[in-house]
C-alpha cells in the first residue's frame, strides 16, 4: 500500500527505446518528500554535468508532492524540473505550476513522471488509470497549445488534463514555456527541453484519489487556513481590466487569489493574470490611450498569444526594454530586426515579434536566445543596454534586491528568479505600506512587521531596511521553509500572506501550517523544524547539483553589476520605495545601490550560518553529512567542490 498522501509510482518514460517503467516514490520520500526535492535527487543521480540541455540523456522531470489532490490546502501545485538551456552555463532549473494538471497526474496513479531518451517523431504521453503509453503527435506538431489542448480532449474526453508545448517549444527558444490545463504556465527554458525530445504533450486522466491518515484531522487544519486567511487582502499591481473577466481557483485551493480570467473573441476564457497580464499593459496605454478599448483588450490578446505560441511574458518585457534601448542608442533599427519598434504597444508589433521568436524567423532567431544572449551575440554596445532591470536567467527583475537586501542572496545563488522566496518578504511589506500610507483598513503596522520578522526570519534586525544585519539569517529561513514548500508542493501566495492575518490579536500567523497539513495527510504529530531541516537538505542538493554545473563557490554567489552602481529609482506598487527603518520610522530605499563590502559581509554570515566554508563559499563535508547527504560527499570530492 502506499504512504499516506501519495499514490506510491513514479513514471518513467524512455522515448528513445518507447521503454516505460515505474518506480516506487518511497525510494526518495522519506528524506525529500516530493515536488523539487524528489526532482533534485534523480536529477543528481542521473544527469552528468557533461549532458547538455537539449541532448537526449537530459531528464524532464514532473513532480507533484504529498499534498497534492486533496482539497483545502492550496498543495496541487506541481512542479517540472530538468536542465535548462536558457542559463548560463547550461544547468539545472525548475518550475512551479497551479490549476488542475498536478491533481489529476496524481489521479491517473503516479506522484511523477521522468522523461528521458528522445522520439525521432513527435509524440505525446497519455497517462490514464494507473498505465501509460506513447501515442503519435505528429498531426499536432506545428500547432499551438490552445489548439493542441482542444484536439486531446476531443480524443481523450473533457475530463482529460493536458500539459504541452506551443510552436517556441518545438523550435527549442530558450525562453519558451509550456502550458498546462486551465493556462498554467511552466518558463525556465524547460518547454524547450519537451521540444528537444519531440515531446508534445503529456496527457492525464484518472478517478483514483490519494488517501489522507486522519481525514477529521485534514478537516480541521483546511479549515483553521481558512480562518487565519480570512478577509487576506491580495497583492496586484494595478492591472488594466480585461473583457468579461472572473475569479478562478486552482484545484484544492484555500479561499482563491488573484488568478483571473477574462473572455476571448471566441467566447473561451482564457488566463489574464499577474505578469502575464501587465507585461504589455504599459506599452498598450501608451499606444492607444489609456482609456481606449485598445488599451483594454490588447494586452489580454498579448497574453493569449504568448501562452499559444508558448514565449513567456516576464522575459518578453525585459527583451522589449533592451530593444528600445539599443533603438534609442542606434545599436538596432527596424531594417535589422525586422520589427517597427515605434510601435511597441500595437496588436502588429506583439503578434510580429511573438511569432518571430516562436519560429526562429529572421532576427526573431537572435531574439529566442532570450536577453543577454542575443545582446551578446549584436556586440559590447547592445550588451551595455542589459542592466538590473534583466536577471541572469533572462527574467524581469522583480522585488529588487536593491530594495530588498535579502533577496540579494537569492538572485546570486538561483537559476532562475525564485518568487516564492521573494514573495515571503514582499507581500507582507505591501501590508506594511498601506499601513504607512495611512488606509484605515491595513493592519500591519511596524509593530507587527517586526514581530513577524522575529518570528519567520530570526530576528527584529529583519525588519529594518536601513541595513544589512540580520539579512543572512532571514535569507536562510526563508529558502528553507520555502523549498520545504517546494516539496509539499505548496501555493506560496496564499501561505506567504498568512505570515500576517486580519482576524487576530496580534495579526500574526502560523509558521507551523504547513507541518500541521503535512501531519494531517501523513499522520504523526506537525513537526514544523523537520520540515524546514527537509526544506534545508533540498537547498543543500541542489546548491551542490550547481556547483557540479559551473556554479560553485563564492565567486560565482554575485549578483549583475549593474546593482553595485545603478541607484535605485522605484519599485512596484512602491515608487517612493519604502520601508520599516531603524527604530520602526518610515525610511526609504529610494537611490540606494548594494554596497559591495557589505555584501561581501553579509556573504560571510550567511556561509556561516550554513555550516560552508566562509573563505571559499564551498559547501563542507560534515554540513553535508549533517542535513542527511552523506551519499553525494564523495562525487563532490573527487571535483574539488567541497571542503
Amino acid at each position: 500500500m502506499a504512504a499516506y498522501g501519495y499514490s506510491g509510482k513514479i513514471l518513467r518514460v524512455d522515448l528513445s527505446s518507447g521503454y516505460i517503467s515505474s518506480i516506487s516514490t518511497s525510494d526518495y520520500s522519506s528524506l525529500f518528500l516530493g515536488g523539487r526535492g524528489i526532482a533534485a535527487k534523480i536529477y543528481w543521480d542521473e544527469v552528468s554535468p557533461a549532458i547538455g540541455a537539449l541532448d537526449a540523456d537530459n531528464r524532464l522531470l514532473f513532480m507533484t508532492g504529498p499534498l497534492c489532490g486533496f482539497p483545502g490546502l492550496s498543495g496541487s501545485r506541481w512542479v517540472v524540473c530538468g536542465k535548462s538551456p536558457a542559463t548560463d552555463p547550461e544547468s539545472f532549473t525548475y518550475c512551479n505550476l497551479g490549476g488542475s494538471w498536478g491533481a489529476h497526474l496524481k489521479f491517473a496513479g503516479y506522484d511523477g513522471v521522468v522523461v528521458h531518451g528522445a522520439s525521432d517523431k513527435p509524440v505525446y504521453i497519455l497517462i490514464e488509470d494507473g498505465s501509460a503509453s506513447i501515442a503519435d503527435a505528429s498531426h499536432l506538431w506545428g500547432n499551438g497549445n490552445i489548439e493542441t489542448r482542444h484536439a486531446l480532449k476531443q480524443a481523450h474526453g473533457e475530463t482529460a488534463r493536458v500539459a504541452s508545448i506551443g510552436q517556441g517549444g518545438e523550435n527549442c527558444v530558450q525562453f519558451s514555456i509550456l502550458l498546462a490545463e486551465d493556462d498554467a504556465s511552466g518558463s525556465g527554458g524547460l518547454a524547450s527541453v519537451m521540444g528537444s525530445k519531440k515531446l508534445k504533450a503529456i496527457v492525464v486522466k484518472g478517478k483514483v484519489r490519494p488517501v489522507t491518515a486522519d481525514a477529521e484531522a485534514l478537516r480541521r487544519v483546511s479549515q483553521y487556513a481558512r480562518e487565519l486567511m480570512r478577509g487576506m487582502p491580495m497583492v496586484q499591481k494595478e492591472l488594466t481590466p480585461g473583457p468579461r473577466m472572473k475569479k478562478v481557483a486552482c484545484f484544492g485551493c484555500i479561499q482563491g487569489c488573484i488568478r483571473s480570467e477574462a473572455m476571448a473573441k471566441d467566447g473561451t476564457y482564457h488566463k489574464y493574470m499577474c505578469t502575464a497580464a501587465q507585461f504589455y499593459q504599459d506599452a498598450a496605454k501608451r499606444y492607444y490611450g489609456p482609456w481606449s478599448t485598445e488599451a483594454i483588450q490588447v494586452p489580454f490578446q498579448a497574453t493569449m498569444m504568448c501562452d499559444d505560441y508558448g514565449v513567456d511574458t516576464n522575459s518578453l518585457a525585459a527583451m522589449m526594454i533592451w530593444l528600445g534601448r539599443c533603438y534609442a542608442k542606434g545599436v538596432l533599427n527596424d531594417a535589422i530586426t525586422g520589427l517597427q519598434i515605434m510601435k511597441i504597444g500595437s496588436i502588429e508589433f506583439i503578434e510580429r515579434m511573438i511569432r518571430m521568436i516562436a519560429l526562429r524567423e529572421g532576427f526573431g532567431d537572435v531574439m529566442a536566445r532570450g536577453t543577454i544572449k542575443a545582446a551578446e551575440s549584436l556586440g559590447a554596445k547592445a550588451r551595455e543596454q542589459v542592466t538590473n532591470y534583466v536577471t541572469r536567467a533572462g527574467h524581469m527583475t522583480l522585488y529588487d534586491p536593491r530594495m530588498f537586501l535579502a533577496h540579494s542572496l537569492f538572485y546570486a545563488m538561483e537559476p532562475r528568479q525564485p518568487i516564492q522566496q521573494l514573495h515571503e518578504m514582499s507581500l507582507p511589506l505591501y501590508k506594511w505600506l498601506d499601513w504607512a500610507d495611512g488606509i484605515t483598513t491595513a493592519y500591519v503596522s511596524t509593530d507587527v512587521f517586526r514581530k513577524l520578522a522575529k518570528l519567520y526570519w530570526g530576528s527584529e534586525l529583519a525588519a529594518d531596511f536601513s541595513t544589512y544585519d540580520g539579512k543572512a539569517l532571514a535569507a536562510k529561513k526563508i529558502q528553507d521553509r520555502q523549498y520545504a514548500r517546494e516539496c509539499l508542493v505548496l501555493c506560496d501566495i496564499p501561505l506567504n500572506n498568512a505570515s500576517s492575518v486580519m482576524y487576530s490579536d496580534d495579526h500574526i500567523g502560523d509558521p507551523s501550517l504547513d507541518s500541521k497539513m503535512l501531519a494531517a495527510i501523513a499522520g504523526g504529530e506537525p513537526d514544523e523544524e523537520a520540515l524546514y531541516r527537509t526544506g534545508e537538505r533540498v537547498f543543500n542538493l541542489q546548491h551542490a547539483i550547481l556547483a557540479r554545473e559551473g556554479h560553485c563557490g563564492r565567486d560565482a554567489d554575485v549578483l549583475e553589476e549593474s546593482f553595485y552602481n545603478r541607484p535605485l529609482k522605484f519599485v512596484g506598487l512602491n515608487s517612493e520605495c519604502k520601508a520599516p527603518g531603524k527604530n520602526g520610522e518610515v525610511t526609504s530605499r529610494k537611490d540606494k545601490v548594494i554596497e559591495r563590502d557589505k555584501f561581501e559581509a553579509m556573504k560571510d554570515e550567511y556561509y556561516k550560518l550554513r555550516g560552508w566554508d566562509v573563505a571559499t563559499g564551498l559547501q563542507t563535508k560534515k554540513q553535508l553529512e549533517d542535513v542527511g547527504l552523506g551519499d553525494i560527499i564523495g562525487e563532490m570530492e573527487r571535483q574539488g567542490l567541497v571542503i
